[in-house]
């Protein structure tokens, strides 16, 4: 015996057998036919059709304008969930840009920090401050207490240095 409280479930077969079929075809035209969505909002529209059972029996005349109704603000309210959200991004297109090879970057700076090691304590020095500090002539020379044409003279014969010591390991310009 079912309470008085549960929905009918003739009624229930009786509103799918009438009204899904009109229904469906009026919220294919609300969501630019796409099927998919237009059945979700029909089961969605006769589940809260089966929630308020007890007010659709007491409801006189047809109760196709409730449902109509319910389906456009189902409707309406996805697309408005869907515009409040951000719009989703393919990943894809980020699949086919190279990503920087870290291996290579981490060889470069090995060789060069070998190839340093192979200058003398003063050329690898000015060009320390100079190439890889990135201080000007007379910063270097004040950094380290020396005048600048010598900052000037040992950068010129460190580089000369440093592309030898390079080309040894393979590396040209």
């Amino acid at each position: 015996m079912s309470q008085p409280s549960e929905p009918d479930e003739e009624l229930m077969r009786a509103l799918y057998r009438e009204h899904a079929g009109p229904l469906l075809a009026y919220v294919l035209r609300l969501v630019a036919g796409d099927r998919q969505r237009a059945e979700d909002v029909v089961q969605e529209t006769l589940i809260r059709a089966w929630k308020n059972a007890g007010q659709l029996n007491r409801a006189t005349g047809s109760v196709r304008p409730w449902l109509v109704t319910v389906a456009r603000r189902i409707v309406i309210d996805g697309h408005r969930s869907r515009q409040a959200r951000p719009q989703e991004v393919d990943p894809s297109p980020l699949e086919v840009i190279p990503a920087e090879d870290e291996i290579d970057k981490a060889l470069w700076l090995m060789t060069l920090s070998d190839a340093l090691d192979d200058l003398t304590p003063a050329h690898r020095e000015v060009l320390v401050e100079t190439y890889f500090k990135g201080r000007t002539v007379n910063e270097a020379a004040q950094t380290l207490g020396i005048p600048s044409g010598t900052v000037r003279s040992r950068v010129f014969y460190a580089l000369r240095s440093m592309k030898l010591a390079l080309e040894e390991r393979g590396v040209t310009a």
